[in-house]
């Protein structure tokens, strides 16, 4: 099974997280995955946007369920290295990017209601063979297999027991995403013995990155891929 080295949000350490800027940064820098965050505008389009409000990238105090997609459109991301200020990308618009190009993705469910949607344009994009829905909320990926039984999902969490490991079995989820930070050799083991494939999130740092990969997780999504390449291809001389 290939690593993956999914830049989070892009190359956002690098980059203003969730632009389009931020996703060709991070192929350049190695990421072999893209990870990403969706919502839905009020006019029903979907958009890259992690948090609920526009407060913390820009100031903004508007919502982006409240904005219709030409008032987001308007909204600039400014950069903290002078570069040109960036737009809210569409889904569509990064589906058509990464389409032509040899890489995972990883889309997270930031809303509800949205989970049909989703499924139809990454249907339609054709890239569903290497893309896995993920969301902390189990009941958004129980409406995903619903839609599509085949579609590749997997639970965010911040811990993992014996009711998260039964709630997916019995969901049929292909993958389990711990916080990095929970992370033991035996649990990934342990994990893997019970068919999930394991990505780790919240690596904050390149400790908590060198730890997730000696824990043996099958991928982990970094703000920072170029330090993740680094060390995959330090394990490969």
């Amino acid at each position: 099974m290939t690593f993956i080295n999914y830049a989070h949000r892009g190359a956002s350490a690098h980059a203003p997280e969730n632009t389009m800027r931020a996703f060709r940064l991070g192929v350049a820098l190695g990421a072999n995955g893209i990870e990403t965050d969706i919502r839905r505008t009020k006019d029903g389009v979907l958009v890259l946007f992690h948090d609920e409000s526009l407060l913390r990238l820009t100031g903004d105090y508007r919502r982006i369920a409240d904005l219709t997609r030409e008032e987001l459109a308007a909204v600039r991301i400014a950069s903290p290295d002078g570069a040109e200020a960036d737009v809210v990308p569409t889904l569509a618009e990064f589906l058509a990017f990464v389409k032509a190009l040899p890489v995972a993705l990883a889309l997270e469910l930031k809303a509800e209601g949205i989970e049909e949607a989703v499924e139809t344009a990454v249907k339609e994009s054709g890239v569903g063979g290497r893309c896995v829905v993920t969301s902390f909320e189990l009941e958004y990926l129980r409406r995903v297999k619903e839609l599509n039984p085949a579609r590749r999902v997997g639970l965010l969490t911040r811990s993992v027991d014996d009711g998260v490991i039964a709630a997916l079995k019995a969901l049929g989820a292909e993958q389990i995403c711990p916080k990095a930070e929970l992370l033991t050799p035996e649990l990934v083991r342990s994990l893997h013995q019970e068919g999930f494939s394991v990505r780790a999130w919240g690596v904050k740092d390149e400790a908590l990155m060198e730890h997730a990969f000696r824990c043996g997780v099958d991928g982990m999504t970094v703000n920072f891929p170029d330090r993740l390449k680094a060390l995959l291809d330090g394990e490969r001389t």
